[in-house]
């Protein structure tokens, strides 16, 4: 069977209009300006023009990145250590060497960095416990959509395809990648014929059967942190792997994020629980809170929700959270906590076993340590006798007044992806580049058994822009 292709070949095709995508359609165009035949672009985006964007439209975007824009020195060696070395470093280094440069460049396009106060410490800056402001998008990764977005609506060489899915990737004779099979909002299919392709379509978050496939049982039971990444149906991987791609990362691996459960707003992530403690559904602890700063135990807490506590969690916490300066900037829902003058009458807003909170509470408070509470330090000040124990900020909960918030699990994005070079380009297990196919952001495997944070839409916007430079590069010596 014949499909229709377009009247002439695309010089780029990418599949995604997320960070990534966006990075490497827009890097495209501004270093093929100067062609004598306008280079033609074509971007194809699952969503409605509405909606676009992907994860990277809901996101806050923190990027790990100091005011000079450069990366913390510490991560590309975090992420060898928590993945017991089998995550890729001279991946991150890449991301290192080209931080500055590719902040750069999203800032030209009117993308404006800000840094922020934030009430609890982070790893963000040398891997040591710091209250360094942290950095990201103002309007978050929405800044970035709509910023590069709009540079590229107003290309004529760019045409951007709503409503449109990729199927499948068509090959040359010699086994190049030269093209996508499409399905436009007719529902009708199409080949769009182009020199390269750029897979940044995300990863398999919004997929419910290849969630189960690889991540396993109860993947059905993982809300969506935000509507955008119902999208990510694993389309990169699943058109690689057909050419015989390569894969990295943990497939059964996720970055969950502990969110309140009381609403629909997208990211309502509850980054400022260390002080507290959370219980599950029998008010029972299950999570060492002050083990590490938030950045390095806010994905574990979801995780284990998600995994061992049938997605029912609740976070408690007394007066002395409440007067951390700027403690509700690091709870992102729009719903603020419930609030009462005793541990009873909060268990009654949050619909919970009164009884079993106030013994947990109590045996909680008789385990406290001695020491000083230091919200801005890893302070030390840990339980003595109690499993799980807490390991900083432990401090009796009995002060009015209590808060609380229900909490469950939300996946923001799957670890196992598509395994490129330092190129962007797509490899196969022999480490062979597939001429003409490339890979960027979250369609990509990086990570394993934890994800080092605020660097996600970073790696995208990096990988993109490198995906487009070779690509210009091997179209130029063709």
């Amino acid at each position: 069977m014949t499909l229709p292709s377009t009247p002439a070949p695309y010089d780029l095709v990418v599949v995604g209009f997320g960070a990534a995508g966006l990075s490497a359609a827009l890097s495209f165009a501004e270093a093929t300006e100067e062609r004598e035949t306008p280079a033609r672009i074509a971007i194809l985006e699952r969503s409605t023009e509405a909606e676009r964007g992907g994860a990277t439209r809901w996101t806050g975007a923190f990027l790990r990145v100091d005011e000079q824009r450069r990366l913390d020195t510490d991560w590309a060696e975090h992420v060898g250590r928590v993945s017991g070395g089998l995550a890729d470093v001279e991946y991150c280094r890449t991301v290192e060497r080209e931080s500055p440069q590719t902040l750069a460049f999203v800032e030209k396009h009117g993308v404006e960095i800000a840094y922020a106060d934030f009430p609890l410490p982070h790893t963000f800056d040398g891997g040591t416990p710091s209250m360094t402001p942290p950095a990201s998008p103002r309007g978050g990764g929405a800044s970035i959509v709509e910023h590069l977005g709009a540079a590229l609506e107003k290309d004529p060489r760019v045409d951007i395809h709503y409503e449109t899915e990729a199927l499948r990737l068509t090959t040359a004779e010699d086994g190049a990648v030269d093209g996508v099979v499409v399905r436009g909002p007719d529902g009708r299919t199409r080949r769009l014929t182009g020199r390269a392709v750029v897979l940044a379509c995300g990863g398999f978050q919004g997929n419910t059967e290849m969630l189960t496939r690889y991540v396993g049982d109860r993947a059905c039971d993982l809300p969506l942190i935000a509507p955008g990444i119902a999208n990510n149906r694993g389309d990169a991987l699943r058109m690689a792997l057909e050419l015989g791609a390569d894969t990295a990362g943990q497939f059964d691996g996720i970055h969950a994020e502990p969110v309140d459960r009381r609403t629909s707003k997208a990211d309502a992530v509850l980054y400022g629980f260390s002080c507290g403690i959370f219980v599950n559904g029998r008010m029972q602890r299950f999570f060492d809170e002050g083990r590490d700063t938030w950045d390095n135990t806010f994905e574990h807490v979801g995780y284990e929700i998600w995994r061992n506590q049938d997605q029912e969690a609740y976070w408690i916490a007394d007066a002395k959270t409440l007067a951390i300066p700027g403690i509700m900037n690091s709870l992102l829902s729009d719903v603020p906590p419930e609030q009462a003058d005793s541990l009873e009458e909060l268990a009654d807003k949050l619909g919970i076993d009164a009884e079993g909170l106030a013994k947990t509470v109590a045996e909680f408070n008789a385990g406290v340590g001695e020491g000083e509470f230091d919200p801005t330090r890893l302070d030390g000040k840990s339980t003595v006798g109690l499993t799980p124990p807490k390991s900083n900020w432990a401090t009796p909960l009995d002060t009015a007044p209590f808060i609380g918030v229900p909490v469950t699990a939300a996946i923001c994005f799957t670890y196992g992806g598509v395994r490129t070079d330092l190129d962007a380009r797509v490899v196969t297990p022999s480490g062979t580049a597939i001429p003409g196919l490339y890979a960027a952001g979250e369609a990509t495997g990086l990570f394993y058994k934890a994800y080092p944070p605020a660097t996600s839409v970073l790696r995208s916007l990096i990988f993109g822009r490198l995906a487009a430079h070779h690509a210009v590069q091997a179209q130029q010596s063709a």
